[in-house]
């Protein structure tokens, strides 16, 4: 990753996610708002580059 950033992820479900050393595989990923959520908290966005392991 670019100037060496890393991606934390704790979503055990994300097939993405290297679960051992809890970060993200992917490069980058892609952040969406939730619909009809104006709290100004962590919940008005998700990751939308999730895909369910399965």
């Amino acid at each position: 990753m670019e100037n060496g950033q890393k991606i934390n992820c704790t979503v055990s479900t994300c097939r993405y996610n290297n679960k051992n050393e809890k970060k993200c595989m992917l490069e980058s990923i892609q952040v969406s708002p939730t619909a009809e959520t104006n709290t100004k908290l962590p919940d008005e966005s998700m990751c939308a580059s999730y895909k369910y392991e399965k």
